[in-house]
């Protein structure tokens, strides 16, 4: 064992390291295969309008289905991101033509979460 001083952000700390042969250092186990990467979102059609994640974070509610018809203003889904509930809103009249993600599905930014039509 060696001892140590070290000084982070002018605060000094004592520290200890242990001197080890090359025979007691475990390899690591291979790492996992790749997740088979997400299927590709179905094409938006001409005019429709897509509504993406506009930040990380977990699918709390989603409020509509395929087909529903939905007005300007109404909430499609609830987002929670940072422990606050965000309203994923229609940004203008419509009909659902695919609804993305479920309730608990965790999102990045920019994930597309459901189109209108």
């Amino acid at each position: 064992m060696k001892a140590y001083k070290v000084t982070v952000n002018g605060n000094v700390y004592e520290i200890t390291l242990e001197v080890i042969d090359k025979a007691d250092i475990k390899t690591p186990a291979a790492p996992a295969p790749a997740a088979a990467p997400a299927a590709a979102p179905a094409p938006v059609a001409a005019g429709a309008t897509t509504i993406t994640a506009p930040m990380p974070g977990t699918i709390l509610k989603v409020n509509v289905a395929n087909g529903q018809a939905v007005k300007k203003g109404d909430v499609l889904m609830v987002l929670e991101a940072m422990k606050m509930e965000n309203e994923i809103m229609a940004p203008n009249d419509g009909t659902v033509s695919s609804v993305n993600v479920n309730a608990g599905a965790s999102v990045e930014a920019g994930t597309v979460l459901c189109t209108l039509a």
